[in-house]
């Protein structure tokens, strides 16, 4: 997957694979995520990612207003590996049954 590049000023909402195989979700203003990627892949923050390189964007979304960017980033963080993969994989009838309660499905 490839970064994308737009021209207002919003936030990107972004999953990554690290190295070992565990994923991370973080957010970026601006108009390119590319940059962003690439100072995780070297590590230029201390932090999650830094000791799990390289990583490989997965997932990511534009949101034109940043608080729901924001909202949008905190929502995906509480969700199991299971429902994070079935994002990646664009998998929307997965998606659903894991957002109900376990109880329910």
């Amino acid at each position: 997957m490839t970064a994308r590049r737009v021209t207002t000023m919003g936030i990107f909402v972004y999953l990554l694979k690290c190295a070992d195989d565990s994923f991370y979700v973080g957010s970026a203003t601006g108009e390119d995520l590319a940059p962003r990627i690439d100072q995780h892949n070297a590590g230029t923050f201390p932090g999650y990612t830094a000791s799990r390189r390289p990583v490989v964007l997965q997932w990511s979304q534009y949101f034109d207003r940043i608080t729901d960017g924001i909202a949008a980033e905190r929502r995906i963080k509480g969700w199991s590996r299971a429902k994070k993969q079935a994002l990646v994989d664009s998998d929307w009838a997965r998606l659903k049954l894991l957002a109900r309660r376990a109880s329910k499905r």
